[in-house]
């Protein structure tokens, strides 16, 4: 606020006199003040959101009527049993990451499958919201009857320090999706979803190097998600390697019925979402969902996704490429999977 009270206060200024030295001084700040008070907008969007207020959270959609199975399971202790349509159970699978990295996409591709229950919105337990307690975020969760697998997702989990442990702590057993891409194009499209929403913001160059010219800035989220070696190091500390799978953004573009197929298989479940379910939108430039049975039209993701991204001079996509490679040569050797970013 002090930034345009200053404003305010040189264009008065301007007006009462006729010029002079602090005239034209007060002019040379105001851009000056201007960019600053555009980089603070950036700063608070670009924090950790909060938890939402109890009342604001959207109640979980009622199950999909099906005809009664026999149980595959026993019972889990200290869950109370719903009547009628199944019960709410903690997620046994999570989508802990990446932002920008393709997890909406593969919510919805997964939500085909009748043995999968998804919460539709990103709860934000494990980062934001954990103090409400475990109570409070399984009453988020949609019922299941047996058989059928709980998943949530929250792509922050995986940069958030504390959250392997409070997963753990709800259950070591939880398995763990992370979708991962190229970290340069991932940066740039985080870049490009928050220019949509604070328009005025410095350049991705300007941001991604410190004052513009110097070494990269890892303080920068858009830059600091993309070390995906360094956040897969905290992980291990509580899971192993054994409870996560490692899908590629890319190819979820390219081949999204094979990396649901492993998906399926990481889950343990048959394989029912297939290559028949999708079809290329050469507009958006990703895969959309073919129209189901009795359904009016295909299913796309909304229009912020496939939005274009601003240009990037070679230059510095180039000295980003060399920053991350030596990190992306780490998680390869983690992972097991050579995602073929370098």
């Amino acid at each position: 606020m002090a930034g345009s009270g200053g404003l305010a206060g040189g264009a008065g200024g301007s007006q009462g006199t006729a010029g002079g030295p602090g005239t034209a001084l007060r002019a040379s700040r105001a851009p000056l003040l201007f960019a600053a008070l555009v980089l603070c907008a950036y700063c608070l969007c670009a924090l950790p959101g909060r938890c939402p207020p109890a009342g604001r959270v959207p109640a979980p959609a009622p199950a999909r009527a099906e005809p009664p199975r026999a149980s595959r399971s026993p019972r889990e202790p200290g869950l109370p049993v719903a009547s009628g349509s199944g019960r709410r159970r903690f997620p046994q699978a999570l989508i802990v990451g990446v932002k920008k990295g393709g997890t909406r996409a593969l919510l919805e591709f997964l939500r085909l499958h009748p043995d999968i229950r998804a919460l539709g919105s990103e709860p934000h337990f494990f980062d934001r919201c954990y103090e409400r307690g475990l109570a409070w975020y399984r009453s988020l969760m949609p019922r299941t009857l047996d058989g059928q697998i709980t998943l949530e997702k929250t792509p922050s989990y995986f940069v958030t320090r504390e959250a392997p442990r409070r997963i753990h702590s709800m259950s070591p057993a939880t398995k763990l999706i992370v979708v991962v891409r190229n970290p340069v194009t991932r940066a740039i499209s985080d870049y490009a979803q928050t220019l949509s929403k604070t328009p005025g913001l410095p350049s991705f160059g300007a941001l991604a190097f410190r004052r513009g010219l110097g070494p990269v800035d890892t303080a920068w989220s858009a830059v600091r998600i993309g070390l995906y070696a360094q956040h897969l190091d905290n992980w291990l500390r509580y899971f192993p390697l054994s409870r996560f799978l490692f899908v590629s953004g890319e190819r979820l573009v390219s081949d999204p019925a094979g990396e649901l197929g492993r998906v399926q298989d990481f889950l343990g479940l048959k394989r029912v979402v297939t290559d028949k379910h999708f079809y290329f939108n050469a507009t958006k430039g990703f895969p959309c969902l073919k129209k189901a049975q009795g359904s009016g039209r295909p299913r796309c993701l909304g229009k912020s996704k496939g939005r274009p991204h601003p240009r990037v001079p070679e230059s510095v996509v180039q000295r980003l490429q060399a920053f991350y490679r030596p990190f992306n040569r780490k998680f390869y050797q983690m992972t097991g999977q050579d995602f073929g970013w370098d």
